[in-house]
């Protein structure tokens, strides 16, 4: 299965044919591993992180290493292999096999690619501009697992994608999703790690599934040792009444 070279360029097509295929009967599945298990868990950590998010706003979907297509040249088996990571605003939640633009309506808002050194340059090149000129993505960054310097982002301004910079809390904010991206330095599943995580515009990370029952775990704790100590003062402070009505009763 060969991936999309745009030897010759093809262009999403405004009126398909009246029945283009859909999800469901395009190829869904490639026997290309990713890259390694800390790309796999960068992307999972990506990925896991957001949903919470996009469950409470009740639309959109996140998704990463599936086909995205986005031309019905495709079909004629110039297969392309989407994103690590892609977020898309506006629709309804749900499971798909593959992104289909023709079918879904729009393409993504933000993508995110893990660069490795068989991905490196076409990373940075052949998928930065298909991004641009074909699909027109507002939000393009890629991040290096295991050199997290090598981090950029970009925004689409009229044909051209500005790269952006981390602000000097070293935070990149999407304007898209009106979350921040930032490295943040700590343990995912036994792996210790810089790993790039979602935040707030004010750096709050958005919490893994283990880091929420934790937080839970915590705040119970906390709880329960405040019921404990107010417990302990009521008990004192009967005590004390005790200890005085039994002055009274005396004299």
């Amino acid at each position: 299965m060969n991936e999309l070279e745009l030897i010759e360029w093809v262009e999403i097509d405004p009126t398909p044919p009246p029945c283009p295929p859909t999800q469901d009967e395009l190829p869904c599945e490639d026997d290309i591993p990713m890259e390694s298990e800390r790309h796999k868990l960068q992307m999972e950590l990506l990925l896991e992180t957001l949903q919470p998010w996009l469950a409470q706003r009740g639309e959109g979907y996140a998704g990463g290493n599936m086909f995205l297509y986005f031309s019905l040249a495709q079909t004629r088996g110039q297969y392309f292999r989407g994103p690590d990571v892609f977020v898309v605003l506006g629709v309804p939640r749900g499971e798909r096999k593959s992104w289909v633009v023709w079918e879904e309506g729009k393409a993504p808002d933000v993508i995110i690619e893990l660069l490795s050194d068989s991905t490196r340059e076409r990373d940075k090149t052949l998928k930065k501009q298909i991004y641009r000129e074909q699909l027109r993505i507002p939000e393009y960054y890629w991040y290096d697992p295991f050199n997290p310097d090598d981090w950029a982002g970009f925004r689409l301004s009229g044909m051209e994608y500005q790269p952006l910079s981390p602000n000097g809390s070293g935070r990149m904010l999407s304007e898209r999703l009106q979350l921040s991206l930032l490295r943040w330095r700590g343990s995912y599943r036994g792996v210790s790690a810089l790993w790039l995580r979602w935040a707030t515009p004010q750096g709050e990370l958005l919490l893994t599934g283990d880091e929420r029952a934790e937080q839970e775990r915590q705040r119970a704790e906390q709880a329960e040792s405040s019921l404990l100590a107010a417990q302990r003062r009521i008990a004192e402070l009967e005590a004390r009444l005790r200890a005085v009505g039994g002055k009274e009763a005396g004299n």
